[in-house]
């Protein structure tokens, strides 16, 4: 490659780890340019699924503030640079590589912190942002749902003591005033009732 064409290549490198979310270095040794094409279609737009020179993605890295990956530069690379959730392309370079196990995952970089092979599997672990995104818009939604019931519950207490009255009267031929104090009795704690006796003696 003539040095203006290596020049290129490094400039276009370091402007996409600086433009990318994360970055996932891979080793696609092994894997056939149907594979390669049905992977950029399985990682989306949001990922740009690149094979690269090793000693120009070095020299791309460095000047991209990215260091992690000086010693994996090794063998046929690749790097998947990530634009849009980081969770959803490792959850799809993990499948591939599942699928396909000459894909190796050898290491990464999200937000500018380094990843191991295991930490990136487990960030395809994670739940990703649409489906957190859905579940916060839940919880939001059930929110109002949940204070309507707590400020419903004193009504809901206070009817069932009016119809536990309207059920007291007829049964017991009581005066209502007898009535009404026996069922508001019945529905209040023990320190009340205790309150509630002394008040009437106080009264007599």
């Amino acid at each position: 490659m003539a040095r203006p064409d290596k020049a290129a290549a490094v400039a276009e490198l370091s402007d996409e780890f600086k433009s990318s979310n994360g970055a996932v270095l891979t080793e696609y040794r092994g894997l056939t340019v149907a594979q390669l094409r049905q992977l950029r279609t399985t990682l989306g737009d949001d990922v740009n699924y690149a094979v690269v020179k090793n000693t120009l993605t070095k020299i791309a890295a460095k000047d991209a503030g990215v260091e992690s990956f000086d010693s994996l530069l090794q063998g046929p690379s690749a790097i998947a640079f990530i634009k849009g959730d980081p969770v959803v392309a490792a959850k799809g370079l993990r499948d591939f590589a599942k699928a396909n196990p000459m894909l190796v995952i050898k290491g990464g970089v999200l937000d500018g912190k380094a990843l191991d092979s295991d930490e990136i599997n487990k960030l395809a672990d994670l739940e990703s942002r649409e489906v957190l995104l859905a579940k916060l818009a839940g919880a939001m939604k059930a929110a109002p749902q949940q204070a309507v019931s707590l400020f419903a519950a004193p009504l809901s207490q206070a009817a069932r003591l009016f119809a536990a009255l309207q059920e007291k009267l007829p049964a017991d031929g009581a005066a209502p005033e007898a009535a009404a104090e026996e069922t508001v009795q019945d529905t209040v704690d023990a320190p009340a009732e205790a309150s509630t006796e002394e008040t009437a003696s106080a009264e007599s």
